[in-house]
């Protein structure tokens, strides 16, 4: 059966392609030998669950594993102490008798005897007792055991688990003298020390003991650009495309930063659907095709762009912050000591990009945008509707004018809100022209925000429309000096993307600013400058 692109569910080597997991394995490898008690904490859909599959079979020659995933254990588990105990009691024993071939005899002897002790002692077993027999076990171990937990927080409001956190940390910190658990690994979208999050106040005090051992998971699990290309390579092995297999792999890394669920997504929707649209394979790994994947991602609804919108709208502050970056090119410092950037990077909506805080990748920017200017159509629709009543003049023979498209919105813009203070104009401005630019598009082409740029006052905007890349950039008029640096930033970022022609919008509020649209010319490339 030939291997597919995985979206769903855990990767299996076997039957998906799928990044090498050696090096980050070896990593991870290296922190149970320390015999570190630490959290394996990443946003939705980033390899968790995978990892600690591919992990479990990795550390088997050295250990025994006990691998628990939360999410099935159903409330009655979480029920009271007693039910949890038996629970997990159950569990573990199951798991050390599954490695029977590797176990001593002696050992078997405990594990029967232990199973005796706990039905004889059903009705009061706690969990005293369970983390009592776990060390019995633990000291008659040919090799030493290993805890790992899977989706930690989906039990991190519940009492029972608080306790069975305390036990766990008291029994780890005296595993020298009280045998127990080698390493603990816990996996979960929020990092230990910030479950208190998601428990009530008067629970926090608890919860703070029982996480203060945890040690720093510094492994990297986001996708590297040269982990795509060989990922590719086995594709390609498969398959014959003729793809530029390393340009493929930088367009796929500069999209999405790595972030595993957003590489594998846009690989299946090549794969899948642009391939048969196209009608071969070979016609749907190429730029144009990846492109149409991008547009087709961007547009979709899926649990985790509704898990970042959700988030977006349970925290004013975040969404606030993310709105000044996206449309504005507001410098956000990122300090982690700031519990709503702390918050954000752990849901991993944001990044630290040289100590600002942006989107995590231009795809979350691109899902962002859209909602936000999905809000504002309806609030604010006369710059929509111009665009809309105009946008058959905007492309001819497949082409899209963008000069002309610049012109139109820089008159129906003075036209509509010339009236308006600088403080609005500053503000508004640019996400206005995404308004304008959206029904232009739609359907056809589609536009990225440069989620990385840090340089205050600008926003960088590329659109992709028919095969051809059209790069503008929105500034706020700052002084001669800045414009040139302005210019020069945008030529820079057309050398990067082997264009020519450039658009720049400047938004004035100088008196006497020449508005209007004029063509700078810079030896083979060329500017078209917009002033407003």
């Amino acid at each position: 059966m030939p291997k597919k692109f995985n979206v769903t569910g855990v990767c299996l080597p076997g039957r998906h392609y799928m990044v090498n997991l050696d090096n980050r394995l070896a990593k991870i490898k290296a922190l149970v030998d320390d015999g570190m008690y630490f959290t394996i904490n990443k946003a939705r859909q980033y390899g968790k669950t995978t990892t600690l599959i591919a992990l479990e079979q990795y550390l088997r020659k050295d250990y025994h594993v006990v691998s628990l995933d939360f999410q099935m254990f159903g409330s009655e588990e979480f029920e009271n102490e007693n039910t949890f105990a038996l629970s997990f009691a159950g569990i573990f024993l199951k798991q050390i008798k599954a490695e029977s071939g590797n176990i001593t005899d002696r050992l078997k002897d405990t594990l029967q005897q232990i199973e005796i002790i706990i039905e004889e002692e059903r009705k009061s077993f706690r969990l005293l007792k369970l983390f009592e027999k776990i060390s019995n076990v633990c000291s008659r171990t040919d090799r030493p055991v290993v805890l790992m937990i899977d989706e930690t927080d989906s039990a991190s409001n519940n009492q029972v688990f608080i306790d069975f956190l305390s036990q766990l940390r008291a029994y780890y910190i005296r595993r020298e003298t009280q045998p127990t658990f080698k390493s603990v690994i816990l996996a979960s979208v929020y990092d230990v020390k910030n479950l208190v999050r998601k428990l009530r106040p008067d629970e926090a005090r608890q919860m703070n003991s029982s996480w203060n051992i945890a040690a720093d998971f510094g492994v990297e699990m986001s996708l590297k650009k040269n982990g795509i290309a060989r990922m590719l390579e086995e594709y390609e092995a498969d398959y014959h495309t003729g793809m530029d297999i390393a340009h493929m792999a930088e367009l796929l890394y500069n999209a999405t930063s790595g972030y595993p669920f957003l590489v594998s997504r846009l690989c299946w929707l090549m794969d899948e659907e642009i391939s048969a649209v196209r009608g071969s394979r070979s016609a749907a790994w190429t730029l144009d095709g990846f492109m149409d994947a991008y547009r087709i991602l961007t547009s979709e609804k899926n649990t985790l762009f509704e898990s970042i919108i959700g988030k977006v709208r349970d925290y004013p502050e975040l969404n606030n912050i993310l709105q000044d970056k996206i449309f504005n090119g507001q410098t956000i410092p990122y300090t982690a000591t700031n519990p709503v950037i702390d918050l954000a990077a752990m849901f991993g909506i944001i990044k630290n990009a040289d100590g600002t805080a942006v989107p995590a990748n231009r795809i979350f920017a691109k899902v962002l945008s859209d909602y936000y200017l999905s809000l504002d159509e309806l609030k604010s629709p006369d710059i929509y509707k111009a665009s809309r009543q105009e946008k058959t003049q905007f492309t001819k023979g497949g082409k899209l004018n963008m000069k002309l498209v610049i012109q139109k919105f820089a008159e129906h813009f003075t036209d509509l809100y010339g009236h308006e203070n600088a403080k609005f104009i500053e503000k508004e401005g640019r996400k206005y022209f995404l308004l304008y630019l959206r029904p232009i598009i739609n359907g056809t082409g589609h536009y990225s925000l440069e989620a990385v740029t840090t340089s205050e006052n600008r926003t960088d905007l590329i659109v992709y429309y028919h095969e051809e890349f059209f790069i503008i950039e929105t500034k706020i008029w700052r002084g001669q000096k800045k414009h040139r640096e302005g210019e020069e930033q945008l030529l820079g970022y057309m050398d990067d993307h082997h264009q020519d022609t450039g658009y720049l919008i400047t938004f004035s509020f100088n008196k006497t600013k020449e508005p209007g649209m004029k063509e700078v010319h810079f030896g083979k490339k060329t500017l078209f400058e917009a002033t407003i």
